[in-house]
């Protein structure tokens, strides 16, 4: 758009693109995050396949009838990931280095979606954990030179993404990126859920903190027995 005097007007940070076309996979899909996410993603009418590292497995928890009666495919890892247009990373942290490691290849020209938080747990409760690279989303670039890496999706309860009954997930969802179009694409992705809004929040160097503050909501919910997320003001 541009005024009378032709100068370029700045773009309105909630112009998203269309993603009604994309297909989703999530890696990790059948455990407790990424059977929510894939849930709801499905619910919202995107079209999601899971991916395990066994196809049974995956094809058993799509069978089941939450995703079942939303037509989410399942496979194994690597053929979700050559299926999908985005790819969601929700496995374990200590599984994370080792399953993008052996799916560089399947990966390659994907956008990728990090969503995992690295945590400890002692006696005191959860920490958070300073990987080398900085951050999981930065561990996931580095070892994942040809895709287009953000990280998105850290703060949602998994609990609320696998309640048929909850209508609505009245929470915010921070979208790092390098390029802007990418986090775009999340940040839609993220707003096809009712109650939901994808906010952009800066490069991959501040991932760590976003990932970190997991471990706090991980406090609040213990103490007040709730399922907290973020909700950012005056945007």
């Amino acid at each position: 758009m541009t005024t009378d005097a032709g100068k370029q007007q700045p773009k309105d940070p909630w112009e998203l693109p269309d993603v009604s076309g994309l297909v989703v996979g999530v890696l990790g899909g059948t455990g407790d995050q990424g059977r929510g996410l894939a849930y709801r993603l499905a619910r919202a009418g995107q079209r999601v396949i899971i991916g395990s590292r066994s196809a049974e497995r995956a094809q058993a928890v799509a069978a089941e009838t939450l995703l079942a009666e939303q037509g989410v495919e399942g496979a194994d890892n690597a053929e979700c990931a050559r299926r999908s247009d985005v790819v969601i990373i929700a496995v374990p942290w200590d599984g994370h280095a080792k399953t993008l490691e052996s799916l560089r290849e399947e990966l390659a020209g994907k956008l990728v979606v990090d969503c995992v938080n690295p945590l400890g747990f002692d006696k005191k409760g959860a920490y958070a954990l300073r990987p080398e690279e900085g951050s999981a989303a930065e561990q996931a670039a580095a070892l994942l030179p040809g895709s287009r890496v953000t990280a998105a999706f850290h703060h949602l309860s998994a609990v609320l993404l696998q309640d048929p009954e909850a209508e609505r997930i009245e929470t915010d969802v921070m979208v790092l990126g390098e390029a802007r179009a990418d986090c775009e694409i999340v940040q839609a992705l993220a707003g096809l859920i009712p109650g939901m809004r994808g906010v952009f929040a800066g490069r991959l160097r501040n991932a760590h903190q976003v990932e970190s503050l997991v471990a706090n909501l991980i406090s609040v919910n213990r103490r007040y027995r709730a399922h907290a997320g973020v909700r950012l003001t005056d945007v």
